[in-house]
């Protein structure tokens, strides 16, 4: 027997454990591609040479007015490497500092504070720019667009909607329903009022909608239909980069909305996308830490990704400090009440709540395999919601499994957990 040691990232820390190492099935990595020695450089090279759309210097004009989106805190983005380079090449074409500011896509989330927007965009650009919250309860900071074929109604923040172009920044990963993160959802969810995000976010109970589905997807396909009644008349350029594990740029897509993100989403199936020879009993991942992990709300998408590698019946420990909690209390509230996933569903199918439909998302892994959290979460808390265990370390959790798996399970681990979507070899 050989023992080994791992040590995967826990909030702002890390957790180590060790486990025989002839159980391991496989330990699902990031494909590993070298990253960008030049970010500068290739942050010039995606917005002079873009996809499906003419060079920015062709776009922009002197004395024309910007609007960038960025990301809120839940999404590692980086923006405070390239919204710099963005903003002083934007001044180079001729566009004043007064006449550009920034939005963060929160969704539904709650708003940053100053010292997060200055975090987020680096000391230099917070100075320069006016930046704003998407506030998805303040209606009156929203205008309409009409309404999708599925009946979304098109509510958008109105610091977008009067600027000669939109810039869309970000970074791609799956979207457990959405398919694919970045591109339009910038502006749908991401500058969008509650009611356009929760009657999009209501096709999520469709079996169609999914990690990595486009085609046949209702919300993706809702979502592009929403932005293009923005869209009409108006310019919108993307800027979207791809990440390692190690929040390192590996490479960069700019250009057409639509065209750049398909052309990125096919690399991102490459870095994140995991063989696996089967499903294992066990399953023990971390999200990455934070801010992966900052509550249960955005650990969910890690759940979805280890319920991809682990077989019916089977456990996943899943590490999450979670130091924000639940991150709803409407997605507490769901769970206290309601107490089944079956009435979780059938609850939603009648009248569909942001937060609620997050305890719909957590239930559907916890259908599949028992899911134990190595957690600082309350322990009554994580009961109410259905895991099987919330313990303070990973030998807890160990010892609590094998109850489950037996003594000598097979196991994947997911170091990488919020990143890595595990399919089983054809």
């Amino acid at each position: 027997m050989t023992v080994k040691t791992f040590d995967f990232a826990y909030g702002h820390g890390r957790k180590q454990f060790s486990i025989d190492d002839a159980h391991i099935l496989k330990e699902v990595r990031t494909e590993e591609f070298p990253p960008m020695t030049d970010v500068k450089q290739g942050i010039l090279d995606a917005i002079y040479h873009p996809i499906g759309c003419k060079p920015i210097n062709e776009i922009i004009k002197p004395g024309d007015t910007v609007a960038f989106i960025c990301n809120d805190p839940t999404r590692v983005a980086n923006s405070f490497d390239f919204m710099p380079v963005l903003v002083n090449e934007l001044n180079k074409l001729g566009v004043k500092d007064e006449d550009m500011h920034i939005v963060f896509s929160l969704g539904t989330h709650r708003d940053m504070t100053h010292e997060e927007m200055v975090e987020a965009v680096g000391k230099d650009v917070s100075s320069r720019l006016k930046m704003y919250n998407s506030t998805c309860t303040k209606q009156e900071d929203f205008e309409y667009f009409g309404t999708t074929s599925r009946g979304t109604p098109v509510w958008l923040n109105k610091h977008i909607c009067h600027v000669d172009h939109v810039i869309l920044t970000g970074t791609i990963v799956h979207h457990y329903f959405s398919g694919y993160g970045g591109g339009r959802k910038a502006i749908l969810p991401g500058c969008a009022a509650m009611e356009t995000v929760r009657v999009n976010h209501s096709f999520m109970l469709d079996k169609h909608a999914g990690l990595g589905l486009t085609t046949g997807n209702p919300c993706y396909e809702d979502q592009m239909e929403g932005v293009a009644l923005f869209a009409k008349g108006r310019s919108l350029f993307l800027f979207n980069a791809i990440l390692n594990a190690k929040h390192q740029f590996l490479r960069m897509f700019a250009g057409d909305y639509i065209a750049a993100h398909k052309e990125a989403c096919k690399f991102v199936d490459e870095v994140y996308g995991c063989v696996i020879p089967k499903e294992a009993d066990l399953v023990i991942a971390s999200c990455g830490g934070y801010p992966k992990d900052i509550n249960v709300y955005q650990m969910q998408k890690t759940m979805d990704n280890a319920a991809c590698a682990v077989r019916e019946g089977g456990v996943v420990i899943l590490l999450a400090e979670c130091e924000e909690g639940s991150g709803s209390k409407v997605l507490e509230e769901t769970f206290k009440r309601l107490k089944t996933p079956c009435a979780i569903k059938a609850e939603l199918e009648k009248d569909f709540r942001i937060g609620a439909n997050k305890a719909f998302a957590v239930t559907r892994p916890i259908s599949k395999a028992r899911f134990i959290l190595v957690t600082a979460l309350d322990k009554t808390l994580a009961k109410d919601m259905l895991f099987t265990a919330a313990v303070d370390t990973v030998e807890e959790a160990l010892a609590l499994a094998k109850q489950y798996v037996g003594e000598t399970p097979s196991i994947i681990l997911m170091p990488e957990g919020s990143l890595t979507v595990p399919r089983v070899a054809k």
